[in-house]
Formats: C-alpha cells, sequence, structure tokens
C-alpha cells in the first residue's frame, strides 16, 4: 500500500524531497536497486491531462531512498490549488512488477512576487 505524504509548495520555487521507504513486512529499508520511478501531478483524480511530471530518481538504493523534485520553472507553470500525485517504481528485477510507492497532495501556493 502507497504512503500518504503531503507537500506544500510556492509556486515559482525548486521543491525537492528525499523520501525513505520501508518494507511493509520487515519494517526495514526497502531495497530500490534496479527500480525506474515516475510520477505525475493532476488536478483531479479523474483528470485527463498531466499538470506536471516529478523528476524522480533512487538517491541510495539500499536504503530505500528516493528524491523527487520539481524545477521552479515547472512549480512557476501550475496554478495555485491541491494537485494530487503519487510515484510509481517499476522493479526490473521482478518482472517488471510496478507499483505505487507514495501518493497525497501538492498544495502550489501562490506567489505575490513574479
Amino acid at each position: 500500500m502507497a504512503e500518504y505524504v503531503e507537500f506544500y509548495v510556492d509556486q515559482g520555487t525548486d521543491f525537492s524531497a528525499y523520501v525513505n521507504l520501508n518494507d511493509d513486512d520487515t519494517n526495514l529499508a526497502q531495497n530500490v536497486y534496479g527500480y525506474v520511478i515516475t510520477g505525475k501531478l493532476r488536478r483531479s483524480l479523474v483528470s485527463a491531462n498531466v499538470s506536471e511530471s516529478l523528476f524522480c530518481e533512487v538517491s541510495d538504493p539500499a536504503n530505500g531512498e528516493i528524491y523527487i523534485s520539481l524545477a521552479a520553472a515547472n512549480t512557476a507553470n501550475l496554478k495555485p490549488g491541491n494537485y494530487f500525485y503519487d510515484v510509481k517504481v517499476v522493479d526490473v528485477n521482478s518482472s517488471n512488477a510496478t507499483s505505487r510507492l507514495i501518493e497525497g497532495i501538492i498544495t502550489i501556493a501562490p506567489a505575490i512576487t513574479k
């Protein structure tokens, strides 16, 4: 089951976060070596259009650490408000098994100075 995480981002600024993943059964760090990670934002759960793609990478595979980010230019293009997001992984070591790692809401706070 995906972990629920909320983020707050100022419009027009860089956003980045490190997320550590633990195995549900053992509560130990989940080894994410060889995983391919992607993430998307949508304005609503049923929206057909992707508002933005997250930059995602495995930063420390043995300790289950992933890095996600949005550049300032990307957050500047987002309208203020809430966006639903998720980060999915494909385990290329295990028959390309796909699962959702984290999900939640990213709130974009409006920029006054542009």
